[in-house]
């Protein structure tokens, strides 16, 4: 028998389940890496037209349920925030948190000509972008971290701004032009965390994933991923958060931006409970004005 580990076909997700593979050695089965195709691969258009970020994470909840894979790694910024995962399955462990930083492919921002094209996936970078960099012109790229890189060169773009974590994961980070600070660019939240997902019913997958679960990075996540749930985020809302560990506890700096970044609310506390921490904040910003922001955006 065999630990079936079921992944995006993507050269990143690959990356990602051979580095989860090389750290299970207390599984009592050898690890094998299954890929799987989602919707969200395939979809080359808007991911609001095929439900959000679920797109890229049902085909393989589907696997998991049907028995065909035995653990999921997901990034999780692209795991949805509205909505629990399905029963039946939950996120054993999440790995040390790589970095959250967003960078600069190409050319530096503030270099650029008026009207230069800059891909970005991403509606939180969007709105970042047209608010420090107006004069700039973000334009939708999709497809792999490798597939953005190629169109880059080709000439399609001007500049993409990617995340650090991944360009690292696939022997990219030459690439970077620059890092954003996180006061230039608030990350996604769950920006740089990996989630192994499991069965609930399968104990020996539970018992070795857990085994690689760290505690820091669960809470940070969770405060951040709390804060998501208590806006209802979705795919096409601009929020931003980070949630770092103190000397005296979790501190979470949040944000939420109108779409074409002509105004922004942000928000900041911090508190030893991930999920009281993320609604406190989530509530500042509401209190604020942000479900205004958030329900002019279609979706």
């Amino acid at each position: 028998m065999q630990l079936r580990i079921g992944t995006r076909s993507s050269p990143m997700a690959l990356a990602q389940a051979r580095l989860v593979a090389s750290l299970l050695p207390a599984h009592p089965y050898p690890p094998t890496i299954v890929p799987l195709s989602t919707s969200g691969d395939r979809w080359g258009g808007s991911l609001a037209e095929l439900g959000g970020k679920g797109a890229f994470v049902k085909e393989l909840d589907r696997a998991q349920l049907d028995d065909e894979v035995d653990l999921v790694v997901h990034c999780l910024k692209d795991m949805p925030g509205d909505v629990p995962p399905p029963d039946g399955l939950t996120v054993a462990a999440y790995l040390p948190r790589d970095d959250v930083h967003d960078c600069v492919v190409g050319a530096n921002l503030a270099e650029l000509p008026p009207g230069a094209r800059v891909g970005t996936s991403s509606v939180r970078r969007a709105a970042q972008l047209r608010r420090d960099h107006p004069h700039l012109t973000p334009l939708p790229v999709r497809g792999s971290a490798n597939s953005r890189l190629a169109k880059l060169d080709a000439g399609e773009f001007d500049a993409l701004i990617l995340a650090v974590a991944g360009l690292d994961r696939i022997g990219e980070a030459r690439r970077i032009t620059r890092v954003l600070t996180t006061t230039e660019m608030l990350p996604a939240v769950g920006a740089g965390a990996l989630a192994l997902q499991c069965r609930t019913d399968d104990p020996a997958t539970l018992a070795a994933a857990r085994a690689l679960d760290d505690a820091p990075t669960r809470a940070c996540v969770g405060a951040e991923r709390a804060l998501l749930r208590e806006l209802r985020g979705h795919c096409h809302s601009p929020i931003a958060a980070h949630c770092v560990e103190t000397d005296t506890g979790l501190r979470l700096r949040a944000a939420v931006y109108a779409a074409d970044g002509s105004s922004a609310l942000e928000a900041a506390d911090h508190g030893p409970d991930p999920d009281k921490l993320g609604v406190a904040v989530a509530g500042e910003l509401l209190d604020r004005g942000a479900r205004a922001l958030l329900d002019a955006i279609p979706y």
